[in-house]
C-alpha cells in the first residue's frame, strides 16, 4: 500500500502506524456501511480496498484495462476473492483418520469435585467404539495426592468390562468425612491396562492399534471441605482481554470450604481505562448456596478499536457476608452463652467466609487479536505480480474461456463484489477468445521465475507487431493513404487505446493523478522506444556488420514530433492549471472543468493527426 512518509534530519521515516489507523478506519467504515456482513466478507472488501492503494506499475494497469476491455473481469476482485477463500481453506482441517477407526477410552471428564460429606463420589468412563465390537477391559485405582487413602477417601481399585454396546461405566470412590477445618485436598484416579476380551494386557497396555486410551486417563477429585464457609478470590491476579470481547465473564472461586449461603460483595474501579468509555461500570453481590464453589460476574468491555491498546481497570471483591450459617444463628446471638455454646461460637466465627490471596483483579484491556491479526494482514504489501501471475496452463486456460464482470460495483453497491457478466461483457469475450486462448499457450509465470513467460511474451509480440505492421502498409496501400498517415492514424491509434484505458483504470483507482499521468507519458516513450528506437538499432548493427550505412529519410518527421512536443507542452501546462484546488485537480473536478479538459484533448488529437497528414501530402510545408 501507500506509505506515508515523513522526512526526519534528512532521511525517509515510514510511518507505520498512519498506515494501521488508516487500515482501521477502513475496518471500522465498511462494518458501519455494511452491517449485516460477515467478519469474512469485511475482510475480503478490506483486502480489495488495501491492494486498490498500493502503488503499481504502468504494466500493471495496462493488464487491468485489457481484462476488463475483453470480458476477462477486474483482476483485484478476484485476486481477493480467491484469497479470502484461500484463508478459508486453510483454517478448515481434516479430522484424523485413524482415531476415527479406533476405540477410544477415557474419563468423561478431567476433573471432579465433591463435598467431603458427599460419601461417595461417582467418575464416569466413555467408550467410544470405532470398528472394534468386542468386550474391552481397562484397569483402574486411585492415587494419593494432597488427600490420603484411608484419611481422607477410601483406596479404589479394580476393572471396567465393556461389553458390546455399552459406552459408559461409573466408578465409586468413597470419601471419609471429618470435624476438622483444612484447606481443600485432591487423589486421582487412572486407567490402565486396556485389552480386548479376558486376556493378559500388553506390555503397553495396548492389545492393537484399534484400541487405545486417550486423555483424559487420569481424573483428579478435589475434595471440598464443608467445615468451612469458604475463602473467595478470584482465580487469578490478571486477566487479560480484548477489546472486543463484549461482555466478559469472571469466574469468582469457592475453596477450602462450602458451608452455608455467602454474599461477596464486589465493584469495578478505574485504571487507565475509564468507566464509560472503556468498559461499563458493575457493582452488585455473587450469591453461593450451600456446597456451590465458583460464581461468575460479568462486565461488559466497550469496543471503540484503538490499536495498540492497553488500558486497565480493576474488579474489587469486598468482604463477604454469611448469610444462612451452618449452625444455629439463634445459639450464636445469645447475650450470655453457657460455655458449650460459646465453644460452638468459637468454631463458627473459625469457620466465617474470608477473601483470599486474588481479591482484587487486575483487568488489561488489549487490541483486539483478531483486529491485530487482520490489520497486520492487510498491510502486507502485496506482490502485485502474484495478482495477475498464474501458476499452470490449466489456470490459464480456464481463465481464457471464462466470461467475468468489470469493474464498478457490484449488484448491491458494495465495493469489492464481482459484478455479473453483462451482454457488453460477453460480446467482448466472444470477439478475443481467440486470441485469449492463443496467448494462454504462453508458459505460465510460475515457471523459471517468470523467465519462460517474457521470453515467449517478447517473441509473440514481435511475430505479431510485424503482422500488424505489415496488415497496416496493405490497408494504406488498399485505401490510397501513405504509411506516415497510416502509423500516426491506425497503428498509432490502435497501440494507444489500451494505454488510455489504463489510464483511465488508474485514474478512478489511484488517489492521486500521478499513476495515470505517468501511464500516458510512459506509453509514448515505449512506443517511440519499441516503434522506432529498437528497429532502427537493430538496422544500423545489420547494415554495419555488413560494412554498409544505414540510412533513413526523415520525411515529416522532425514536422510531426515537433507538433507533438508543443501539443505535449499544452497539455502540461492544463494539467499544472487544473493542479489549484478550485479547479478540482488534475483529473476529475466540477463537470464544466472535466467536459473543457476533454474537449481540449480530443481537439488537439485531431490538430494534430490533420496538420500532420496535411504537410505529408504537401498541402502545408514543414521543415
Amino acid at each position: 500500500m501507500q506509505w506515508v512518509m515523513s522526512r526526519i534530519d534528512g532521511y525517509h521515516v515510514v510511518r507505520y502506524d498512519v498506515c494501521r489507523c488508516w487500515v482501521i478506519r477502513m475496518l471500522k467504515d465498511l462494518r458501519l456501511k455494511y452491517p449485516d456482513k460477515d467478519l469474512d466478507q469485511l475482510i475480503e472488501m478490506a483486502n480489495y480496498s488495501t491492494m486498490m492503494a498500493q502503488r503499481k506499475s504502468r504494466a500493471f494497469y495496462r493488464v487491468q484495462a485489457t481484462r476488463m476491455m475483453i470480458g476477462a473481469g477486474n483482476v483485484l476482485k478476484k485476486y481477493a476473492a480467491a484469497g479470502q477463500a484461500r484463508r478459508a481453506a486453510a483454517e478448515s482441517s481434516l479430522e484424523d483418520q485413524d482415531l476415527a477407526n479406533c476405540s477410544c477410552i477415557a474419563f468423561e471428564q478431567a476433573q471432579y469435585q465433591c463435598s467431603e460429606n458427599c460419601g461417595t463420589v461417582s467418575l464416569w468412563v466413555t467408550f467410544q467404539r470405532g470398528t472394534n465390537n468386542s468386550t474391552c477391559l481397562v484397569d483402574y485405582n486411585t492415587e494419593n495426592g494432597s488427600a490420603n487413602a484411608g484419611a481422607d477417601y477410601q483406596y479404589t481399585h479394580g476393572t471396567l468390562e465393556f461389553k458390546p454396546g455399552e459406552t459408559r461405566k461409573e466408578i465409586k470412590v468413597g470419601i471419609i468425612d471429618d470435624e476438622m477445618f483444612e484447606e481443600d485436598e485432591h487423589f486421582f484416579v487412572r486407567l490402565h491396562n486396556l485389552r480386548e476380551g479376558e486376556g493378559p494386557p500388553s506390555s503397553d497396555g495396548v492389545e492393537n492399534s484399534k484400541l487405545r486410551l486417550v486423555e483424559p486417563q487420569l481424573a483428579m477429585v478435589t475434595i471440598l471441605d464443608d467445615d468451612h464457609a469458604g475463602i473467595f478470590s478470584f482465580v487469578q491476579k490478571e486477566l487479560r482481554v480484548s477489546e472486543s470481547s463484549g461482555t466478559i465473564e469472571v469466574t469468582v472461586t469457592r475453596s477450602s470450604g462450602v458451608r452455608g449461603t455467602v454474599a461477596v460483595p464486589y465493584h469495578t474501579e478505574d485504571g487507565t481505562a475509564r468507566h464509560g468509555i472503556d468498559y461499563e461500570q458493575t457493582q452488585g453481590e455473587l450469591e453461593f448456596i450451600n456446597e456451590v464453589t465458583s460464581g461468575i460476574l460479568k462486565v461488559r468491555i466497550i469496543n471503540i478499536d484503538e490499536h495498540e491498546k492497553k488500558e486497565n481497570f480493576y474488579i474489587i471483591l469486598d468482604e463477604p457476608k454469611w448469610l444462612k450459617r451452618g449452625i444455629s444463628d439463634l445459639l450464636l446471638n445469645q447475650d450470655a452463652p453457657s460455655p458449650e455454646e460459646e465453644e460452638a461460637r468459637r468454631i463458627a466465627e473459625m469457620g466465617k467466609p474470608v477473601l483470599g490471596e486474588h481479591s482484587r483483579l487486575k483487568v488489561i484491556i488489549e487490541e483486539s487479536t483478531e483486529l491485530k491479526t487482520t490489520v497486520d494482514e492487510l498491510l502486507k504489501d502485496t506482490n502485485m505480480a502474484a495478482v495477475i501471475g498464474t501458476l499452470s496452463w490449466k489456470e490459464q486456460f480456464i481463465e481464457a474461456i471464462t466470461v467475468l464482470g468489470g469493474d464498478g460495483e457490484g449488484e448491491e453497491g458494495n465495493e469489492g463484489d464481482q459484478l455479473q457478466p453483462s451482454g457488453c461483457d460477453y460480446c467482448l469475450h466472444i470477439l478475443t477468445v481467440f486470441w485469449k486462448v492463443l496467448f494462454a499457450f504462453v508458459p505460465p509465470t510460475g515457471y523459471w521465475k517468470g523467465w519462460a513467460c517474457f521470453i515467449v511474451s517478447i517473441c509473440v509480440i514481435g511475430l505479431l507487431t510485424a503482422v500488424i505492421g505489415d496488415l497496416a502498409s496493405h490497408f494504406g496501400c488498399t485505401v490510397g493513404l501513405k504509411d506516415s498517415v497510416t502509423a500516426i492514424v491506425f497503428v498509432a491509434l490502435g497501440t494507444s487505446i489500451p494505454d488510455t484505458f489504463a489510464s483511465k483504470v488508474a485514474a478512478v483507482q489511484d488517489q492521486y493523478a500521478d499513476a495515470s499521468v505517468g501511464n500516458v507519458t510512459g506509453s509514448n516513450a515505449v512506443n517511440v522506444f519499441l516503434g522506432i528506437g529498437v528497429a532502427w538499432s537493430a538496422a544500423a548493427v545489420y547494415w554495419e556488420v555488413k560494412g554498409e550505412v544505414f540510412r533513413v529519410e526523415p520525411g515529416s518527421l522532425a514536422f510531426s514530433v515537433t507538433l507533438y512536443t508543443i501539443f505535449a507542452f499544452v497539455c502540461i501546462g492544463v494539467l499544472m492549471l487544473r493542479r489549484k484546488p478550485a479547479v478540482g485537480g488534475e483529473l476529475g473536478g466540477p463537470r464544466c472543468f472535466r467536459i473543457c479538459t476533454v474537449f481540449l484533448f480530443i481537439g488537439l488529437w485531431f490538430l494534430y493527426i490533420l496538420f500532420s497528414s496535411l504537410e505529408v501530402y504537401c498541402h502545408i510545408a514543414g521543415f
